[in-house]
């Protein structure tokens, strides 16, 4: 690949990495909308989730049978697996949306749709039943999650829950000894080019990538970089330009075009040297609902001519050396922050491997595409690394599971706010920040 010039007599050879994309279960190819319901990509997650945890029962409670919702008798200790559902008084409604669109004074929406009154409910092909107890904290579920659950039914028809069986972390394949050198993969998001941050920032960090910055030593470390994952939102386009016209003027044509051109350019300098991929955001021209298909070719007539250069799906999934990495642009943590709480977005992004699925919350709040016979979502395998962008801050954790799954979680910050990339250690699954701006690099 690319040898990093340091003088006329020597040149430093960049590290290599076997790559294997795992993005097939996120892609949508011949599947067609039939007017189809979401209830089916829920029946798929039901009849898979709850095969596992009846697998899991018997080392759990095994002195207690395991009924139907429909099959409940009162006062009688039985254990039932679901789905949970969250009766939230706060949730948006689109009727209540359309009805008070003409009032005078405009809907103002919380951050957090989180009340009092809420309350969980647990749902199975027979039927469904309201949840009572404190043990299932309603801050803590949202609507989507299957789960095991340990009590009785009351005579107001609820069932007493007294203890609660989660899916827990998928089994994970070992960490390849063979990798155990130095090398870095570079986690960037946010980029927003096109937006009012300083174009510089992202040059800087181009330069980083591609060793054209700092002495011999810190070139030596640029070329222990074998990777770069871009997680979202790479574009601002200007959003006042679509406003149902039918046919632009040139001059709004090239305002659209103007932000791609731009991270054509950036990519380019990276790909001619060094494995890329990335992933679409929210806000980048691609599908709105998850899994986002890969960002078109054609927006990358300079960079797509690398064989280095991937577009790939969000959520995103791939080996490295036999290093799994799995993450998202962000869309399913911050969906469950209006729905649930948490001391910090780490704790979201745990939950979600503990309840082995990645957007629990799709389809009922958060936009998917509604797969008929399969839930894509679903985590089989543990990842060694989790990740998920466009996030106001850093943040990083190792987290050890039951049977000695070994994650690493991070928050990716925002480029355009923050400056900051993050660089992950594949040696040792360390990680700290690298930053372009004004800032401080901090260390974890």
């Amino acid at each position: 690949m690319e040898a990093m010039e340091i003088d006329s007599e020597k040149t430093i050879q960049r590290k290599q990495s076997t790559y294997q994309s795992l993005d097939e279960v996120f892609k949508v190819q011949n599947e067609m909308y039939r007017g189809q319901q979401y209830s089916q990509i829920y029946f798929a997650r039901l009849h898979l989730m709850r095969t596992l945890l009846y697998s899991l029962v018997p080392n759990w409670k095994p002195h207690f049978p395991v009924c139907t919702v429909l099959g409940l008798d009162e006062g009688k200790e039985c254990i039932i697996v679901g789905t949970l559902y969250k009766h939230m008084k706060l949730k948006p409604s689109i009727l209540a949306e359309y009805s008070t669109q003409r009032s005078a004074s405009p809907l103002v929406k919380p951050h957090n749709f989180m009340h009092k009154d809420d309350h969980l409910v647990l749902e199975d092909e027979s039927g469904r039943v309201k949840l009572a107890g404190t043990l299932l904290s309603r801050s803590v579920y949202v609507t989507g999650v299957i789960v095991a659950l340990h009590g009785k039914e009351t005579s107001a028809g609820e069932f007493f829950v007294q203890d609660v069986l989660e899916a827990g972390l998928p089994p994970q394949i070992e960490l390849p000894l063979k990798s155990r050198e130095d090398k870095y993969v570079i986690f960037v998001s946010g980029i927003s080019v096109g937006s009012s941050s300083n174009p510089l920032q992202f040059q800087l960090l181009v330069d980083h990538l591609t060793g054209h910055l700092g002495d011999e030593e810190e070139q030596g470390i640029a070329a222990q970089i074998v990777h770069v994952v871009i997680a979202g939102n790479s574009v601002d386009m200007p959003r006042g330009l679509f406003n149902g016209q039918q046919n632009l003027s040139s001059r709004d044509q090239s305002r659209l075009s103007e932000p791609i051109k731009e991270l054509d350019i950036l990519l380019t300098q990276i790909a001619a040297g060094l494995s890329l991929d990335i992933m679409p955001g929210p806000n980048d021209p691609a599908n709105f609902s998850l899994p986002q298909q890969p960002l078109h070719r054609c927006l990358f007539p300079g960079s797509a001519t690398y064989n280095t250069f991937r577009s790939c799906t969000n959520p995103h999934c791939f080996e490295l050396d036999n290093v799994r990495f799995l993450g998202t642009s962000g869309q399913n943590i911050e969906d469950l922050e209006k729905y649930s709480e948490a001391k910090d977005k780490i704790e979201f992004m745990e939950r979600t491997l503990q309840w082995r699925h990645l957007a629990p919350t799709a389809p009922n709040t958060l936009g998917c595409y509604p797969f008929t016979d399969r839930d894509p979502f679903l985590i089989e395998s543990c990842p060694h690394v989790y990740f998920i962008g466009n996030q106001n801050k850093y943040d990083t954790r190792l987290l050890k599971g039951s049977e000695g799954q070994l994650v690493r979680l991070i928050c990716i910050p925002k480029f355009c706010e923050t400056a900051v990339a993050v660089v992950l250690n594949m040696k040792n699954l360390e990680c700290h920040t690298i930053s372009f701006g004004t800032q401080i690099s901090s260390q974890h």
